[in-house]
């Protein structure tokens, strides 16, 4: 499926987009932007879909993307009271050289980080949620001072992760980019299940060894990483659900082998998945932010 390239322009009267939800909203499903793009999710859970990254969230979020990073809509289940604000703003909405001021110091390094996503927990969430919220009913002069103070805040903020997402999903040619969908949406469909470089490289008309070279050459990574990655992202969802043994989770993972998979969980996230557990049902029971 290809990224559907959205167009945004903002009303009349304003330099940027701002737009509340508060129900699942109807943009593009698989899509890319040349905006940067501040999303706010008051509560709910859902899935971080953006370029090559997946990673779920399960009491709201605060995301900043940079430009051209392909991403899924993100809420999947929602709570009473939902509300997801957005907003997108091209690099240049306050001219060309706005941001090289020294003042703008923090904000300008912002950007270049959020080329690669940045999500936001804590006290930044919770705070910026809350502006946010409230930054649709402002008329459009302090709408815009009050979207400054939102991205000073993100720039200054120690409570952020970097998602490493990569956008080659938009930066390959049309042709590459539709046979990576295809490869993309055959593991997505079969992770659960033993998937072989035969039947993966039939996919695309290729021979293993051509494939190999070609999924590394546009991924910087292998196969086996790639589908790994996907089978861990949803072990990290799997692990919420408390009557599920680690062993059981493995399974429903695509792993066979427990082994394996506590392995390659502690290789991509850094914990175990024992302690990954541990870590969400203290951040579930002991957050009281959104």
């Amino acid at each position: 499926m290809k990224a559907t390239l959205e167009k945004i322009e903002p009303i009349f009267g304003n330099s940027f987009t701002i737009r509340k939800f508060t129900e699942c909203d109807n943009r593009p499903y698989w899509h890319f932007h040349p905006e940067y793009e501040i999303v706010f999710i008051s509560n709910g859970r859902g899935k971080r879909h953006i370029g090559d990254h997946i990673s779920y969230y399960e009491n709201g979020d605060l995301i900043f993307l940079g430009p051209n990073l392909p991403h899924f809509a993100f809420t999947e289940e929602l709570l009473e009271q939902h509300t997801e604000v957005v907003i997108q703003m091209k690099a240049d909405f306050l001219g060309k050289d706005f941001f090289m001021r020294p003042e703008l110091a923090h904000i300008r390094h912002l950007f270049e980080r959020s080329e690669q996503g940045l999500t936001f927990s804590g006290a930044t969430k919770q705070l910026v949620g809350e502006k946010l919220v409230k930054i649709i009913e402002l008329n459009p002069f302090d709408r815009l001072l009050e979207l400054l103070s939102v991205l000073q805040t993100l720039a200054t903020s120690e409570d952020y992760t970097m998602l490493k997402a990569s956008g080659f999903a938009v930066e390959v040619s049309a042709q590459d980019h539709g046979r990576i969908e295809t490869i993309y949406n055959y593991v997505q469909r079969n992770f659960q299940e033993e998937i072989s470089l035969d039947e993966v490289a039939g996919q695309v008309n290729m021979t293993v060894p051509a494939f190999c070279r070609y999924f590394k050459k546009l991924t910087n990574k292998t196969f086996t990483e790639f589908v790994n990655e996907i089978r861990i992202a949803h072990a990290c969802r799997q692990l919420a659900d408390e009557h599920l043994s680690i062993a059981a989770v493995s399974f429903e993972s695509g792993f066979n082998n427990l082994s394996h998979f506590n392995k390659q969980f502690r290789l991509i996230t850094g914990v175990s998945p024992r302690d990954y557990r541990r870590n969400m049902r203290k951040m579930v029971n002991g957050s009281s932010d959104w």
